[in-house]
């Protein structure tokens, strides 16, 4: 019997995951190069899986300003992303678990400043009844320690929990952690292969929650 359900945020909630490519994919053409989507798609979910200042520097064969760069991105992904809306369908989500009695969780790779303010300002805080960060773990995605810290925190087992994800290290952590997990990929993670997930959609609206959870029985 299905108890909880654990949300993602970057891409899954909130498609930050775009506007972080897109303003990454500026700075390099600025710089004259390129960040190949099959590179970056290997970051998505974890961190410090690869430097890509780092990667820019190698392409072009000269040094660059690291952490200047890193500021300038930062701010980019926030203008771009503001005034945005929390992706399709997962309101009806949140409110459709809360309306049956399911408890509620977050684990993410990000931080808890970044995902708490970005909640705060979509009117999500509220739904959440646990919240892990990469803030309350040694290791992050695709390590199942976030999605483990969840769930018991949570007070249910792996087996009762639903995990919606949309990158394939985050998917390989909810399923290592035992959990069932429903893929929903963003426009930087629908290549992907996601390997033994439980389901996939496009988006949370194409499927009522309700008939979603009847997939589990």
């Amino acid at each position: 019997m299905i108890k909880a359900v654990v949300f993602d945020f970057d891409g899954l909630i909130l498609d930050s995951e775009t506007s972080v490519y897109l303003a990454i994919q500026e700075i390099f053409s600025e710089h004259s190069s390129h960040m190949p989507l099959e590179v970056w798609q290997q970051c998505i979910g974890t961190k410090d899986f690869l430097d890509p200042f780092e990667y820019l520097e190698e392409q072009i064969g000269e040094k660059v300003d690291r952490e200047g760069l890193r500021a300038m991105h930062h701010d980019r992904v926030v203008a771009m992303l503001d005034g945005t809306s929390a992706l399709p369908g997962v309101e009806d989500y949140l409110e459709a678990a809360k309306e049956l009695g399911l408890k509620i969780g977050l684990a993410t790779s990000s931080s808890r400043a970044w995902v708490t303010g970005y909640l705060e300002k979509l009117n999500l805080l509220p739904y959440f009844d646990c919240i892990k960060t990469s803030d309350d773990v040694e290791h992050v995605k695709p390590n199942p320690a976030l999605y483990r810290e969840a769930v018991k925190c949570l007070g249910v087992k792996p087996e009762e929990a639903i995990a919606f994800e949309d990158s394939a290290n985050g998917a390989r952590a909810a399923k290592k952690a035992g959990l069932y997990c429903v893929v929903i990929p963003n426009e930087v993670t629908k290549g992907l292969v996601f390997g033994d997930v439980d389901h996939q959609m496009e988006t949370m609206a194409e499927l009522q929650f309700k008939d979603l959870l009847r997939k589990f029985g």
